[in-house]
């Protein structure tokens, strides 16, 4: 991502989705003395966390700290010389707003860099082995809760490909535009090391738990047999298909 933003000394970069400050704070080391990072995210916390590390790096006033989503920047037109973003679009439903501020607030010549995850690719395998679990022999108890399970369409982690991001960009006015996509088919070893971990897992902040979901779907009784599977599934640690893709892209607002 910083390669792709082709960060100079004295650029301002605005980190939108700043999380704990990993792009921002590699972004400071290349902007200078005379430059400055703008650490974005809708996380309080994690902005007094970003606050925290730039003052024991003693940077602290090469930058700033903005409460903000990506589709609402309380920033003013061409006031930014680079945007990135990681894995912050995704958590959009309509990710086409944030592109329109990201072109709003960049100055002409601004590049934006971003990288998200491409979790379509992968759904239909997860929607078939419930998080990458075989369930066959449950396949009753798991058409229940896949029933209360929202389409592709209802989910700002599934609504979107590549393709997509791509038009977004180019209908906002960016040009220069370059995608690296990459995807990836392959068996590892489940993600949860415990059945626990598994109904403590959310794919979103925003979603229930496993263990929440299978409340809400399942009795007790099925939930009981439901849970004894996984139980005995995750046990043996099973090896998984994995489909995965991801994209960075890096666009530039044309000069004026």
């Amino acid at each position: 991502m910083l390669q792709n933003a082709e960060i100079r000394e004295g650029d301002v970069v605005l980190d939108v989705g700043a999380g704990n400050g990993l792009i921002g704070f590699g972004a400071l080391e290349l902007v200078g003395s005379s430059g400055r990072v703008i650490f974005s995210d809708v996380s309080a916390d994690l902005l007094d966390e970003c606050r925290r590390i730039a003052d024991e790096l003693g940077a602290a006033d090469r930058c700033e700290f903005l409460l903000a989503s990506a589709d609402d920047l309380p920033l003013s037109d061409a006031s930014v010389d680079v945007a990135t973003a990681r894995s912050v679009l995704i958590y959009l439903m309509d990710k086409r707003p944030a592109f329109i501020e990201l072109h709003r607030v960049l100055r002409p010549g601004g590049r934006l860099s971003i990288f998200e995850p491409i979790n379509i690719f992968g759904n239909e395998t997860f929607r078939k082995r419930y998080w990458g679990l075989d369930v066959s022999p449950v396949e009753h108890l798991a058409a229940k809760v896949r029933a209360r399970w929202k389409q592709p369409h209802e989910h700002p982690l599934l609504n979107f490909d590549e393709r997509d991001l791509l038009r977004f960009a180019e209908e906002t006015g960016f040009g220069e535009i370059r995608m690296d996509y990459r995807a990836e088919i392959k068996q590892e070893p489940h993600f949860a090391t415990s059945f626990e971990m598994l109904m403590r897992f959310s794919g979103n902040p925003l979603d229930p738990t496993l263990g929440e979901e299978l409340r809400a779907a399942l009795d007790d009784d099925e939930r009981a047999e439901f849970e004894a599977h996984l139980r005995q599934e995750i046990e043996r640690r099973p090896l998984v298909p994995m489909r995965m893709a991801s994209v960075y892209l890096r666009a530039v607002k044309p000069d004026a």
